[in-house]
């Protein structure tokens, strides 16, 4: 006689998602014991869906759920806004995190040792150039260079009015047609 196919607790899968369009990060934590899993979900998921989604997609079995929204601080105007506004207050969104609950405990897997797999040495040497380049374009910022201080000391001089420019016109020859749709007069 066949063995039987073990069923859910409770009714499960009856939500046709064939392909979901929400992502789950499972979030690294050693406070809780092995049979805990946390996650940051979207905030329009459900106890219900994380259940059903861990089921049908993994196969694991989930006792409890524990939710919450975390609220985030309020900061004044919105991050990469072009100009800032003093006095705009903005919230950005919460973040909702769940706990699961399994009937089996999940270990994380050891970090690797050996990243060659994964070309970590391309991605330390790309990270470490960036970092020069901001470097670099700080200290740009910060010190300005020899042309920068020649062209400051001469607009002093001509604002403090020791240097008497006079501003004239040369003629230079014939007239040159700048644009091929505009006849010259």
């Amino acid at each position: 006689m066949a063995a039987a196919v073990p069923r859910p607790p409770i009714r499960l899968g009856k939500k046709k998602v064939f392909l979901p369009n929400f992502t789950l990060t499972l979030l690294r934590t050693p406070f809780l014991p092995p049979t805990y899993a946390s996650f940051i979900v979207p905030l329009n998921l459900n106890k219900l869906d994380i259940k059903d989604y861990l089921y049908n997609a993994y196969g694991i079995h989930v006792l409890s759920v524990r939710s919450f929204i975390q609220q985030q601080r309020v900061r004044q105007d919105k991050p990469n806004a072009k100009m800032p506004a003093y006095r705009r207050w903005f919230r950005p969104r919460a973040i909702k995190k769940m706990t699961v609950e399994m009937d089996k405990p999940f270990v994380w897997p050891e970090e690797p040792t050996d990243y060659s797999a994964w070309d970590k040495e391309s991605f330390d040497a790309v990270a470490e150039a960036q970092e020069k380049q901001i470097e670099m374009r700080k200290a740009m910022g910060t010190t300005p260079s020899a042309e920068r201080e020649s062209i400051a000391a001469q607009a002093r001089q001509i604002l403090n009015g020791e240097d008497r420019r006079r501003l004239t016109w040369e003629d230079v020859g014939e007239p040159v047609e700048v644009d091929r749709h505009t006849p010259l007069v």
